[in-house]
C-alpha cells in the first residue's frame, strides 16, 4: 500500500475513523434520496431537490475517504453506498405495497408519497452517484500524484468539479430527457452544479481540511507510540 494512505486504527481500533466516515457517507446519501421528494424553486427559474443541501457533504466525506485512505478504499465504500441505495429503494418501496388499517391511511399515503420512486427517476440516482462518486475519487487522486501533500482545496474542490458535472448531467438526462423541455434540462444542470460546489467550498472543505489535517495527526501519533 502507498505509504501516504494510512491504515488507522485498523487493528487498534475495529470501530475506528474508516467505519466512522464510512457510515457518516452512507448516512449523507440516504438523507438525501429522502429528501430528494422535496422540490426547491430558485425564483420560479429552476426547480431541483432539497438534497441538493446534503449531497456535497457526502463528496466531501468521499474525498476524505481518497485523501487518507486510498482510491481502492474509497471504492469500496462507494460501492458499499450504492447498495444500501438500492436496499433502502427496494424495501421502502415493498412498504407502500403492504396493506395498512384504516384509521392508519393518512399516514400511509404520506409514506406512499415519500417512497413510491419513479423508477426511472431511481435508477437515475444510482448511476448518477456510482460514476460521479467514482470519477471524484480518481481524479482526487490524479490531483495528489501532481500536488502531493500541498494545495489540498485544489484537489476537494477539483475532483467535485468533475464528479458534479457527471453525476448532475447523468441524473438530469436519465430521470428528464424527452419528459421536459431542453432549455428546462440545460437550466437545471446549470443551476444544481454550481450550487452544490458552492455547497461544498463554503461548507465542506473547512471540515475536510479539519478531518484529515487530524487523520494524518492520529496516525502519525499512532505511528511513533508502535515504533
Amino acid at each position: 500500500m502507498n505509504q501516504e494512505h494510512f491504515d488507522i486504527g485498523a487493528k487498534r481500533d475495529p470501530f475506528g475513523p474508516l467505519v466512522i466516515i464510512a457510515g457518516l457517507m452512507v448516512a449523507c446519501y440516504l438523507t438525501s434520496n429522502v429528501m430528494a421528494v422535496k422540490l426547491l424553486s430558485v425564483h420560479g427559474i429552476t426547480i431541483f431537490d432539497a438534497g441538493t443541501i446534503t449531497f456535497p457533504l457526502a463528496y466531501m466525506l468521499g474525498d476524505v475517504l481518497t485523501e487518507i485512505w486510498g482510491f481502492k478504499t474509497a471504492r469500496k465504500v462507494i460501492w458499499l453506498t450504492f447498495f444500501c441505495q438500492v436496499f433502502m429503494a427496494f424495501f421502502t418501496f415493498i412498504g407502500t405495497k403492504l396493506p395498512y388499517p384504516d384509521f392508519a391511511a393518512e399516514t400511509a399515503t404520506a409514506y406512499s408519497t415519500i417512497f413510491s420512486f419513479v423508477p426511472r427517476i431511481t435508477i437515475a440516482s444510482l448511476v448518477a452517484f456510482l460514476l460521479g462518486e467514482l470519477i471524484n475519487a480518481w481524479t482526487l487522486i490524479k490531483i495528489r500524484e501532481k500536488t502531493g501533500r500541498k494545495l489540498l482545496w485544489v484537489r476537494t474542490i477539483g475532483s467535485s468539479i468533475f464528479g458534479y458535472i457527471v453525476d448532475t448531467s447523468i441524473f438530469v438526462l436519465i430521470a428528464f430527457a424527452g419528459t421536459v423541455p431542453t432549455k428546462d434540462l440545460l437550466s437545471m444542470i446549470i443551476v444544481q452544479f454550481p450550487g452544490k460546489l458552492l455547497i461544498e467550498a463554503v461548507c465542506a472543505t473547512p471540515i475536510a481540511y479539519a478531518a484529515i489535517n487530524y487523520l494524518r495527526k492520529r496516525f502519525s501519533e499512532n505511528q511513533e507510540n508502535l515504533s
